[in-house]
């Protein structure tokens, strides 16, 4: 059976549908005026009410009806500043957001038709706006999982998982993931300890949660963690038992998994410096993997989400 054939009509988004919705410039830049300023209503700075603002021929600026006062639509986006054609930024966040296990920024120059360099500066771009601030779980659920991976380096005639004192070049990424719905949050740290661990679950997960672990020591005091009432279930990989009942943390290890071959396939190595951003790539995908294609609008959405940060007004 053909892939796409299993996806839904609803969740498909083709290339074909994404060429007709945004075929120039000025088509990308209504589709980003529409999510900051719906019908192009804004607050104008000078006439001090909701107006109108219709756009300025030859420029990237609304103005307003009345005054003339300009509004600035891409001002505090990715798009601030770049010379590249929105059309190319977009077809970049489609290309992204259509793949399950990443695309580099060599394919990316091969498929926009820029600069390597420009690929690279767009592909890191994109990867800001898939970060996300999530909390997970909460009382009645069915729990989360949270594990840890080691990624990159190697360590030297030593085999095994890594202890606290070992001195080794790998960087460590933990991992939260809920059972039901399926959300995750991978975040890299500095070291796996108890005060580590018990921070990042106050800080990403709900209280009264169920939390299902491996028998790791840093995951020791969950159950003491204040005033978050968790309820702490263990599997003990050390002794080579990985499911007992529903007690297991099989979910988080899909999750590496998928990260490890993508990262392997794809990118094939990646930098402790910049392993958080493709780590935020994996987890918006992993956390819309049921939305089909429509991948590309989520991230087209956090455009205007993280733009609001900073006005797009001129006084």
């Amino acid at each position: 059976m053909n892939l796409r054939q299993t996806i839904p009509a609803e969740l498909r988004y083709t290339f074909k549908q994404f060429d007709r919705d945004f075929p120039t410039d000025d088509a990308c830049l209504e589709a980003i005026k529409e999510q900051r300023f719906p019908g192009g209503e804004s607050e104008c700075r000078k006439c001090l009410k909701s107006r109108k603002h219709y756009r300025v021929h030859g420029r990237t600026a609304y103005a307003c009806e009345t005054c003339g006062n300009h509004i600035y639509p891409l001002a505090g986006t990715i798009f601030e500043k770049s010379s590249t054609s929105l059309r190319i930024w977009f077809h970049a966040m489609y290309l992204i957001g259509s793949t399950r296990c990443g695309i580099s920024a060599k394919q990316i120059q091969r498929e926009t038709g820029v600069t390597y360099k420009t690929a690279w500066r767009m592909f890191n771009q994109i990867r800001k706006l898939m970060a996300e601030e999530i909390q997970l779980g909460g009382a009645g659920g069915a729990g989360v999982e949270m594990d840890e991976m080691y990624h990159g380096g190697r360590r030297k005639n030593e085999s095994g998982r890594m202890l606290g004192g070992d001195k080794t070049n790998k960087t460590i990424v933990t991992g939260i993931v809920e059972r039901k719905g399926g959300r995750i949050v991978a975040r890299v740290s500095p070291r796996i300890t108890i005060a580590a661990s018990n921070a990042l679950v106050k800080e990403y997960v709900l209280p009264e949660t169920v939390i299902f672990t491996d028998d790791a020591t840093a995951y020791n005091a969950l159950p003491k963690v204040e005033g978050m009432g968790y309820q702490h279930r263990r599997i003990n990989h050390s002794q080579k038992v990985y499911v007992s009942g529903d007690v297991h943390t099989n979910t988080i290890e899909g999750f590496w998994s998928l990260v490890k071959r993508g990262i392997g396939g794809v990118y094939h190595s990646v930098s402790a410096k910049y392993l958080q951003s493709y780590l935020d790539e994996y987890s918006f995908r992993y956390n819309r993997r049921d939305s089909g294609n429509l991948v590309f609008s989520s991230i087209l959405e956090r455009v205007g989400e993280m733009a609001s940060r900073k006005p797009a007004l001129e006084a």
